[in-house]
C-alpha cells in the first residue's frame, strides 16, 4: 500500500483513505481544543463607559432635594447641592457667603427662585458621569409650573417653559449632587 499510489508505507499498512480520515478528525480534534482554550484565556476587560450607579439614584437626589428646598430645609438640601454659589450671593450679597443655609433661605422666599416640588423628573441622558433629566415642577396648588414671559417679552419673543434640564453628578467623594439652581423668575 501507499499514500501517494507509488511507495508502500513503510510505518503502517492501513491504506490512504482510513489515513487521511485520521488526519482529518485529528486536525478538528487540535482546532477545537484551540479554540477552547482561546475562549477561557483572560480578556481584557474595557474600561466603562458609564456610571456604575444608575439614574434611578441620581434621580432620588433630585427629588430629595427640591422637596427638602421647599420644605425650607435649606440647611440639609444643601447637602445635596454641588453647583456654584456666586448667583445665591448676587441675590443675598449682605449674607455670609459661606452661610448656604441663608443664601438658600433668601433666595427661594424673597429673590425668585422657584424651589417647588419636583412633578416629573425623567431620564434625559447621559454626559460622562453626569446624569441630565427633564424637570417639570408642581406649583403650591398642584398645577404644573410654567416660567411664563419676562421683562417686557411676549410668549413669541419669550416662548412658555414647563420643562428644565438639570445636572446630577457625583462629587469627589462619590455623593450625587444637583448642579444646577431651581428655575428663576423676577
Amino acid at each position: 500500500m501507499s499514500l501517494r499510489g507509488g511507495a508502500p508505507c513503510a510505518t503502517t499498512k492501513q491504506s490512504p483513505r482510513v489515513v487521511r480520515k485520521f488526519l482529518s478528525k485529528l486536525f478538528i480534534m487540535l482546532s477545537s481544543m484551540m479554540l477552547l482554550f482561546i475562549s477561557c484565556a483572560p480578556q481584557a476587560t474595557p474600561a466603562p463607559t458609564s456610571s456604575p450607579f444608575t439614574a434611578s439614584d441620581a434621580q432620588i437626589v433630585l427629588i430629595q432635594f427640591f422637596d427638602l428646598l421647599n420644605a425650607k430645609q435649606y440647611a440639609k438640601a444643601d447637602l445635596f447641592y454641588g453647583g456654584a454659589y456666586e448667583q445665591l450671593q448676587v441675590f443675598n450679597s449682605a449674607a455670609d457667603p459661606e452661610d448656604h443655609a441663608a443664601l438658600w433661605s433668601w433666595s427661594c422666599e424673597n429673590a425668585g427662585l422657584q424651589c417647588l416640588k419636583v412633578r416629573a423628573a425623567t431620564f434625559k441622558n447621559l454626559q460622562g458621569d453626569t446624569f441630565v433629566f427633564q424637570v417639570e415642577f408642581n406649583n403650591p396648588d398642584g398645577s404644573l409650573f410654567v416660567r411664563g414671559p419676562c421683562c417686557g417679552a411676549d410668549e413669541t419673543e419669550m416662548p412658555p417653559v414647563s420643562q428644565f434640564e438639570y445636572r446630577i453628578a457625583q462629587d469627589k467623594d462619590g455623593q450625587f449632587k444637583v448642579m444646577d439652581l431651581p428655575p428663576y423668575v423676577p
